[in-house]
């Protein structure tokens, strides 16, 4: 299986004050590089990072040889970053998986989780917080059309998801899976 993980980090993140794809963790690790990592050391093959907001600024902090799609209508909400970066896959790519340049606990320990539950393109897993869903999500290729449907505004894959037989998986002793929304 060919997998590509999609770090969504398009938003401008307004009730941060910043777009998140432009802050640091406390040791000033971009988040950016943290939602890499865990894509990459995770499993996926290769990793997409989708801009938006401040986004030349925030392609400096991308690293080298890490693919870049931009999400021209990023101001749509998530639903603009997830069809870009779905769009930009190569037809070799079995399944995606998504998460959140603003989940910075989530790490390659959770989508190594996720990930051993998905095969092919018929995959479609999301990790669970405390029985809470969360990212990330595995969607094999064969939702994509679905998902893009539906996909409206802010809310992304949530009402495909919502319906669809989804493999549910606990990642609460890994993460809190809880997104930064503040400083």
């Amino acid at each position: 299986m060919t997998v590509q993980g999609l770090l969504l980090a398009a938003g401008a993140g307004r009730r941060m004050g910043t777009p998140k794809a432009l802050l640091h963790d406390d040791d000033g690790t971009p988040w950016l590089h943290l939602g890499w990592r865990a894509l990459a050391d995770g499993g996926c093959d290769s990793v997409t990072v989708v801009l938006g907001a401040a986004a030349e600024e925030a392609r400096r902090l991308v690293p080298p040889g890490v693919a870049v799609v931009e999400a021209m209508d990023w101001d749509a909400g998530m639903s603009a970053s997830l069809r870009a970066g779905l769009g930009s896959l190569p037809d070799d790519v079995d399944a995606a998986v998504v998460t959140l340049v603003d989940l910075p606990d989530v790490g390659a320990a959770v989508v190594a989780r996720v990930l051993a539950t998905a095969s092919g393109s018929t995959a479609l897993a999301r990790a669970s917080y405390d029985g809470t869903p969360g990212h990330p999500v595995v969607i094999g290729r064969d939702h994509w059309p679905a998902v893009l449907d539906v996909a409206r505004g802010d809310r992304g894959a949530r009402d495909y998801l919502a319906t669809a037989d989804v493999a549910l998986v606990e990642c609460g002793d890994l993460a809190t899976g809880r997104d930064v929304d503040s400083r």
